[in-house]
């Protein structure tokens, strides 16, 4: 027969404690047990046993919660806190062809231009010729006529009057003379021939014939005297007459004589300076000749640029309206410097440093007098040089630093520049060819750190 299993409350009676299993033969049969009789606090003393055996696991668990939370507060901390690589523009470091130059805003202009001018005080006809007419050496260019007579207000016309009634009376005079000299050469004529008939008859000495001779010329030349006073006075008197016309555009009785006025060179007109009629004074500009195919550049400089210019350098017409590079050539550099005021209010020296278009005719044809260019003007040529940008430089004391990558990070070196220009800076050692530089470096790189390249 098998055993069937106790009740829980007969399992529990039958723990006891070791020592005691010697006094218990044999478990006790299910009717014989007697349950135990608790006392009434029992139960109580019971229940406060059970709750102290689960706060300590309580506990436990609340402590790693905590721990747990802590760990995780410590890596999110390190990692908001943790130095990122700066993200960095980079460019490489090239070797080539290094150019610095001077620019400056410069114009065409004809070289031997020539200004036609009046040579005499008058009036200037309609000039008939217009801009880009070519002429030849000796082409007449324009006309010349005298100038009308001022006019006459009420005061002058009455003087001028007066005097024409003044002069009018020395004419009568002359005339007067005229006639008491023709009388007293006759008297002195017929004086001579009574002489001269009586130192025939020899009833007079030959010195008072003599005598009478003389006295015939001085009468025959005071009669001159007086005809030439005469031929004066009507002069005058025409001049005076003359005085009180009125104006008028040309003479009467015929076309008024003009001048001619020719070209002195073979060209074209470049400008008309004075193209309607009118009166112009002498050594007045009238218009300018020359040839447009013989262009040279003139451009001001600032002296300390000038200094570094010489006959003979290379330069680059840009932005003339073609989309070739003109080559062209410096001529002359002025001795003599001037003064020139900056848009911004500011006192310059500058210098005119004249170019000659070396470039075929046939590229700049379409160029004319006083175009806009832009010049270029190569001061320093260096094939085969190290080059940088020159944003990736910043100064480190009397030199130069710049920032290479290498992998992940950077490294701070000092570089020697030898120039630069508005571009790239020619240095001679220190970096090699194709190395990373990083342009425009933030504050915050130092050296040895972390970046990333864009």
């Amino acid at each position: 027969m098998t055993d069937s299993p106790l009740p829980a409350s007969a399992q529990e009676t039958t723990a006891v404690p070791p020592g005691m299993q010697a006094h218990v033969s044999a478990p006790p049969s299910p009717a014989s047990v007697t349950p135990p009789v608790t006392p009434a606090s029992e139960p109580q003393a019971s229940a406060p046993s059970t709750s102290a055996a689960g706060k300590p696991k309580s506990k436990l668990k609340r402590n790693l919660i905590i721990v747990g939370l802590s760990l995780l507060l410590i890596v999110l901390l390190v990692w908001a806190f943790k130095p990122r690589p700066l993200s960095v523009e980079v460019a490489k470091v090239t070797q080539g062809r290094f150019e610095r130059a001077v620019q400056e805003y410069g114009k065409t202009r004809v070289r031997n231009r020539y200004i036609v001018s009046s040579p005499l005080a008058g009036r200037v006809g309609r000039v008939l010729l217009n801009q880009g007419d070519s002429v030849t050496q000796g082409d007449t260019v324009a006309l010349l006529w005298p100038m009308a007579p001022t006019l006459l207000d009420e005061r002058t016309r009455d003087e001028q009057s007066a005097r024409v009634a003044s002069v009018a009376a020395l004419l009568a005079r002359a005339q007067a003379n005229v006639g008491r000299a023709t009388a007293a050469m006759e008297q002195a004529r017929a004086d001579l021939q009574r002489s001269e008939a009586l130192a025939r008859q020899g009833f007079v000495s030959p010195t008072q014939n003599e005598t009478g001779q003389l006295n015939l010329r001085l009468r025959t030349q005071e009669l001159e005297t007086a005809r030439q006073e005469e031929n004066a006075a009507s002069h005058d008197l025409e001049q005076s007459r003359a005085a009180l016309k009125q104006f008028a555009q040309a003479p009467l009785g015929g076309a008024q004589p003009s001048f001619a006025i020719k070209a002195p060179v073979s060209g074209k007109v470049l400008k008309i300076l004075q193209q309607s009629e009118g009166t112009v004074a002498a050594g007045a500009s009238l218009l300018e000749l020359g040839d447009p195919a013989k262009l040279e550049v003139v451009v001001d400089l600032l002296t300390e640029d000038a200094t570094q210019v010489r006959p003979g350098a290379s330069v680059q017409l840009l932005n003339w309206g073609g989309a070739e590079i003109l080559n062209s050539q410096v001529r002359w550099v002025e001795p003599a410097a001037f003064t020139k005021v900056s848009a911004l209010g500011v006192e310059e020296q500058r210098v005119n440093v004249l170019i000659d278009i070396i470039a075929p005719a046939k590229q700049w044809q379409a160029l004319g007098d006083a175009f806009k260019v832009d010049v270029r003007v190569l001061v320093q040529v260096v094939d085969n040089a190290i080059m940088v940008p020159v944003s990736a430089l910043f100064p480190i004391g009397s030199r130069s630093g710049v920032f290479v990558v290498e992998k992940d990070h950077v490294v701070l070196k000092e570089v020697s520049v030898e120039a630069r220009n508005g571009v790239s800076a020619w240095i001679k050692e220190g970096l090699p060819v194709g190395a990373q530089v990083i342009v425009y470096p933030d504050s915050r790189l130092k050296d040895k750190a972390a970046v990333k390249v864009r």
